[in-house]
């Protein structure tokens, strides 16, 4: 019986991870085709649509999944998504920028509004806390990319503004224009990333204790989990003791 329980729950826990999953490249293939829609089909020609391929191959979308979302641009049968962001407060004051594409911006302004009233939050006016971002080009490697002194000369060379170097890897900042330019050359230099995306950094963060992590991660979750989100950043900073917790 005690097996059974186990197999049960690794299947329960397999399939979460395969919805997730699903649900990624939904959001992925939703980037894809609206870059591909707003520019050229060809990635080479258009650095919006080769940066949401790129973010898709770092999460190891099948190359068919990628060539149906740039074919569904070109075809004509595409959504009309438009792209809306949306700054809030989530618990313990933590600033909360929530990036959205929807055909239906009555409906997804009523889930995101009720989403943040539901956990704890309050959604503002556009404007509310953007002013506590920069928007950012962002590019990840992992440790095994070199240390920190291999990873600074690279992204002094490739034009990034800065660095951050930790036992789980290397992030490079860079401006958000220049993300493209920035990426290519750290890829010739360190080899692919494993993630290269535009972000909104926090030039100022709110610390939060266990609970209020708790709490601000249930808001997140439940964001992440609407099918027009996008993306989440919030402005939280919490102990190591306390990530541990979580």
């Amino acid at each position: 019986m005690a097996g059974h329980s186990k197999w049960a729950n690794i299947q329960h826990r397999k399939g979460r991870q395969d919805a997730a999953r699903s649900k990624l490249f939904s959001k992925l293939s939703k980037e894809i085709t609206v870059a591909a829609k707003m520019g050229d089909p060809d990635p080479e020609k258009n650095p919006r649509l080769r940066l949401a391929v790129k973010s898709a191959k770092s999460q190891s979308m099948p190359n068919d999944n990628i060539d149906r979302a740039i074919k569904k641009a070109t075809g004509g049968d595409a959504e009309d998504y438009k792209e809306i962001r949306y700054e809030g407060y989530g618990p313990g004051g933590v600033a909360v920028i929530v990036e959205a594409m929807t055909d239906n911006l009555n409906r997804t302004a009523s889930t995101v509004r009720s989403t943040f009233a539901k956990n704890g939050g309050n959604l503002g006016e556009t404007g509310s806390v953007g002013f506590m971002f920069d928007r950012k080009g962002e590019v990840t490697y992992s440790i095994e990319a070199g240390d920190a002194d291999t990873v600074m000369m690279a992204a002094i060379e490739a034009g990034a503004e800065d660095v951050e170097s930790s036992e789980e890897g290397h992030t490079i900042w860079c401006a958000d224009t220049d993300l493209n330019e920035v990426s290519n050359a750290l890829e010739a230099e360190l080899g692919e990333s494993e993630s290269t995306q535009l972000t909104w950094r926090p030039t100022t963060t709110t610390e939060l204790d266990l609970e209020g992590m708790q709490k601000l991660m249930r808001l997140i979750d439940a964001l992440d989990d609407d099918d027009d989100v996008q993306r989440v950043t919030a402005n939280f900073e919490a102990s190591d003791e306390v990530m541990e917790q979580l």
